[in-house]
């Protein structure tokens, strides 16, 4: 026994919902489910258009939704709405934050020369600002790498004044600075 075929476009004609049924949802639920996708999006219209679009989508795909005893489609389009909002939410929550060019743009380039140059200015006009005390101890200890003792004996004071002087210094420079994150490690942690 043989059957016959219908043509491609027959078939998808048969598993949509017809033209003229859709643009009565939309003219009859359209505004309403636009206005409660909106709230769901906490006001953000473009992407309450999108899951209204993608809700309408929905309903052209599944005409069986028309067939169900309901006097209107509204619930059937509230539920599939708010559940397509859910999915994008936790979609958006799911991937890292989006950044846009300017804040590319706007952030300089840490191996561009000028930039380094820039860096080292700032450093040392903010070093240069320092007490010579607190000056000294900053250098011995952070630029020409001595422990606390080997700084305390250079400079022929006591390790603990090398402490105090470095973390007052740091603290100095990190008002100093623009920018500055408290990324450095005190002098009397590690070496000693």
């Amino acid at each position: 026994m043989a059957t016959a075929t219908a043509p491609a476009s027959a078939t998808t004609a048969e598993r949509t919902t017809d033209e003229q049924t859709m643009a009565e949802v939309q003219r009859e639920h359209g505004p309403a489910l636009l206005s409660f996708l909106q709230g769901l999006t906490y006001g953000d219209q473009q992407r309450a258009e999108d899951l209204l679009q993608e809700t309408l989508v929905r309903a052209w795909q599944h005409p069986e939704a028309f067939r169900r005893p309901y006097e209107s489609m509204r619930p059937w389009l509230f539920t599939v709405g708010r559940r397509l909002a859910i999915d994008a939410r936790r979609s958006r929550l799911a991937r890292p934050v989006e950044i846009g060019d300017g804040a590319l743009a706007a952030t300089p380039d840490p191996a561009d020369p000028a930039e380094k140059a820039v860096a080292a200015l700032d450093v040392r006009a903010a070093v240069d600002s320092l007490s010579p005390e607190h000056r000294a101890v900053l250098i011995s200890v952070y630029f020409h790498g001595l422990s606390v003792s080997e700084a305390a004996e250079a400079l022929g004071i006591p390790p603990g004044t090398v402490k105090s002087r470095s973390h007052y210094a740091l603290r100095a420079l990190s008002r100093g600075l623009p920018g500055y994150a408290r990324s450095h490690r005190s002098p009397g942690h590690g070496r000693a």
